[in-house]
């Protein structure tokens, strides 16, 4: 193992490896440890999705650059990230929901996304097999640009391409403290050795409230079970991700013509439980064959459980703490941290640098919490 790096990130998954790829763009020597495999978290366990339709205007900004990054990320790192571009319809189920919908639609115009709102007859013209009356929709947003994205070749393709950059990428690797003298960070304790560093970014999703508690650093976030199905390969019959912000809902139909989906569970659940729940699937089954009748036949191949990172306003928590030099937090995404993590490597990167962000990123600190200075993102699903 290397004894020494200009950067630590803890956390092999996307964000992680996306970072230390941007780093390593910039000349800065990054070394990534993960506790199991890339890509073992929710990166690997979510949705896939990618979505620019935002209640608020950071988590859109963010998501908006995402997206055009990710339009060119396969030639810039040489390797598929499994791109698709169907669209995301989005249900609006009375008129507090249309209400709404109008307020994010006219932000995100203001930041150039191309984005509208659909009549109910309209919906079937994106998305057929939808009982429009069943789902209880008197309209929805769609914007053609929202899609997917394969999470693991993306975040092999970033890894692959930091390590020919001369990043370090160690799997199977634990962080069991953070050194720190006085308000600097000295090194990374892991459970292979010791490496000396100044800088150290805690991306380790659902378990970075553990990271930071090693620094001495408090954190809101709070780790909340989600689940998710797919079932058996059917025809091809939509391409656009389907959801709904206020029956929780979300599904899609992979390349492959499988139907992956989530909502969540009827009972909340917090902690690293673990256990996939009938109860789940008997509420996605008929959420599901409520909105899509002609589902109802297919058979769920599988489900399994992961964990949102979820902070009190579900906005991200990016950058330097206060009473910490070095210390860099990147987590809190609260479910999207997939689809923003082009934006926030690109970043998180030119502020370890030194340089100026593309984008202001001030209003995303840790701090906003003891101001009690945010606004909370109500364009959440899942």
């Amino acid at each position: 193992m290397i004894e020494k790096a200009d950067v630590v990130i803890v956390g092999g998954g996307v964000n992680g490896c996306a970072l230390a790829y941007e780093l390593s763009l910039k000349g800065i020597k990054a070394v990534v440890v993960e506790r199991k495999h890339l890509a073992s978290g929710a990166t690997g366990r979510c949705g896939a999705g990618i979505r620019q339709q935002w209640s608020s205007r950071e988590n859109a900004a963010l998501a908006i650059e995402s997206v055009r990054i990710f339009e060119r990320l396969e030639e810039e790192l040489g390797s598929s990230i499994g791109l698709r571009q169907g669209g995301y319809l989005i249900a609006i189920h009375d008129e507090k929901d249309m209400e709404q919908a109008e307020k994010n639609v006219e932000m995100q115009r203001s930041l150039g996304l191309d984005v509208s709102i659909l009549e109910a007859d309209e919906i079937n013209d994106i998305v057929p097999i939808l009982d429009i009356e069943g789902m209880k929709a008197i309209g929805a947003t769609f914007c053609p640009t929202d899609g997917h994205a394969d999470p693991f070749k993306t975040t092999y393709a970033y890894a692959n391409a930091a390590m020919r950059n001369g990043a370090e990428i160690y799997r199977f690797t634990e962080v069991q403290d953070i050194v720190t003298d006085g308000e600097e960070i000295k090194a990374v304790r892991t459970n292979r050795g010791t490496i000396k560093t100044g800088v150290v970014v805690n991306a380790a999703g659902a378990w970075s409230k553990k990271i930071a508690e090693m620094a001495g650093i408090e954190l809101p976030n709070v780790p909340y079970k989600k689940e998710i199905i797919v079932t058996e390969r059917m025809t091809r019959i939509f391409d656009a991700m389907v959801i709904s912000f206020r029956d929780g809902i979300y599904f899609s139909q992979q390349d492959e013509g499988q139907i992956l989906g989530g909502i969540p569970p009827p009972e909340t659940v917090t902690g690293y439980k673990t256990e996939p729940t009938l109860s789940f699937l008997e509420h996605m089954s008929s959420t599901l064959t409520r909105y899509a009748p002609v589902l109802k036949h297919i058979n769920v191949l599988r489900q399994w459980t992961g964990f949102y990172d979820v902070t009190p306003d579900a906005l991200p928590i990016l950058g330097e703490v206060k009473g910490l030099k070095g210390f860099i937090q990147c987590n809190g995404f609260s479910g999207h941290g997939f689809m923003l993590s082009p934006m926030v490597a690109k970043l998180l990167a030119q502020l370890i640098a030194g340089e100026k962000t593309s984008l202001p990123i001030g209003r995303l600190n840790l701090e906003r919490f003891e101001k009690m200075d945010f606004e909370k993102e109500k364009s959440v699903v899942g």
